[in-house]
């Protein structure tokens, strides 16, 4: 077999589109100076199940950039969504808080504890 090289996706589909027509994979193979296996891979990426290791054919480049931009949108989605849900309960948190201040102040009371009685008895017994 010839060296390594990369093939246009023209010519893979091409490929393909012959292996479906032909009777003999493997003369067919030697013609276009391939690995009988290869094309193959190149059936089974063009029909979208791509093997391991293995490019998705069915998808174009454009394609492929696009899923990968509506990914990386719906994580950051997500993570706004996340911090806006933090940033609802420390509002909640705080308001709750100030609340409690509010209602401890408004009725004129000391906010402090009481005095223990055991200096005030001490007076009185004398």
């Amino acid at each position: 077999m010839a060296k390594w090289q990369r093939h246009s996706l023209d010519f893979k589909r091409q490929a393909v589109a012959r292996m479906k027509k032909s009777d003999n994979i493997k003369a067919l193979a030697q013609e276009l100076g391939i690995d009988r296996t290869l094309l193959y891979v190149w059936r089974w990426q063009l029909q979208g199940r791509q093997a391991a290791n293995r490019a998705d054919l069915s998808q174009s480049r454009q394609s492929a950039g696009e899923k990968k931009l509506r990914e990386e949108k719906r994580r950051l989605k997500e993570a706004l969504g996340e911090k806006a849900r933090e940033a609802d309960f420390f509002v909640g948190a705080l308001r709750r808080i100030e609340e409690q201040r509010r209602k401890s102040t408004e009725s004129g009371e000391r906010t402090s504890t009481l005095k223990s009685r055991r200096g005030t008895s001490a007076r009185k017994a004398n």
